[in-house]
């Protein structure tokens, strides 16, 4: 039995039968709840799709024409899946850019619920098992599916979670980069104050305008939530910088780590990150540091009771193109 079709379920479905829904223009961006949705002869269930990826080899997340990126390869990987006549649209919690890694993205799809049962064909398996093994052999080495579930309802990849988690790795030891972490660590030539460094981080926690962060974009607000931005030092020597957040504008993380590291270099006190941002304007001695040290770790969620009302009050704050 079809659940009943609320606004959300006919923008999405808008889109699969043919007119995408006003708002909805860019690709991978609907804002439908998850779960069945008729579409005559087609009924569509939301799918959670857990993944990491090596991002040295792609221009980032975005589907973009004649790139190779994360969603490109993703989106392909489906569509062949599950011998879609439209290629597989998908949404992202965290759009990272060309270069940078992730362990812990989350990704939603509505796909065929026809087609996906049928991923298994003659097997006992569970579609959501047969996904995940079959996407394996599909997709290229450098993208590896965690995960695929049926999402519950009200839940939404990009506008459900509550927090993102980023790791920064830097070396500071020269001669000390281990080379098989050349492609995920930045190297520095002098060594770095990490309790400086750490401190500097402490002054920008809580709701800001991390407007001197961001690259601007139109119609999108730069207010955040910085929940937590921390330094130390791992057991391999390795400088490490954990930023999380209840989401992130765009080269907001690197940018950070980039207001930090002159601290702990030296070469700017502990209060320069927090002039930075009580300015509001970007500083030209702050550098949008490499992205290939920049991880993306962990994207949290509320509870399946939360994830809908989540949903619509980050749709409230937030522009589609921040």
């Amino acid at each position: 039995m079809l659940r009943p079709v609320s606004q959300g379920h006919l923008e999405s479905l808008t889109l699969r039968c043919g007119r995408q829904a006003p708002g909805t223009e860019h690709p991978g961006r609907r804002d439908g709840p998850s779960g069945w949705l008729g579409c005559g002869a087609m009924t569509l269930l939301r799918v959670r799709i857990d993944l990491a990826y090596d991002g040295t080899g792609f221009s980032g997340w975005a589907a973009q024409p004649g790139r190779r990126t994360v969603e490109g390869e993703l989106s392909a990987a489906l569509t062949t899946l599950l011998r879609s006549p439209e290629p597989v649209r998908l949404t992202v919690a965290g759009r990272t850019d060309a270069g940078v890694h992730a362990r812990g993205q989350v990704a939603h799809a509505d796909v065929d619920a026809t087609a996906y049962a049928a991923v298994p064909g003659r097997s006992t398996r569970s579609p959501e098992d047969a996904a995940r093994t079959r996407l394996a052999g599909i997709l290229p080495a450098d993208i590896v599916v965690r995960e695929v579930s049926r999402a519950p309802e009200g839940f939404d990849a990009r506008f459900s979670a509550t927090q993102r988690r980023y790791l920064y790795r830097i070396c500071d030891r020269i001669g000390g980069l281990d080379p098989l972490r050349r492609h995920d660590t930045v190297v520095v030539k002098d060594e770095l104050d990490v309790a400086a460094m750490g401190e500097a981080a402490t002054r920008l926690v809580g709701l800001n305008d991390f407007a001197a962060f961001c690259k601007k974009r139109e119609g999108a607000t730069t207010v955040r939530t910085l929940l937590d931005y921390s330094w130390s030092r791992a057991a391999d020597g390795t400088v490490e910088g954990s930023v999380v957040a209840d989401a992130f504008c765009h080269s907001m993380v690197r940018a950070l780590v980039g207001s930090v590291v002159p601290v702990g270099l030296g070469r700017a006190p502990v209060g320069f990150p927090l002039d930075v941002l009580t300015a509001r304007a970007r500083d030209p001695r702050v550098t949008v540091m490499p992205a290939h040290g920049l991880s993306l770790e962990e994207v949290t969620y509320p509870a399946d009771a939360d994830l809908a009302a989540r949903a619509e009050e980050a749709r409230a704050t937030r522009s589609l193109d921040d």
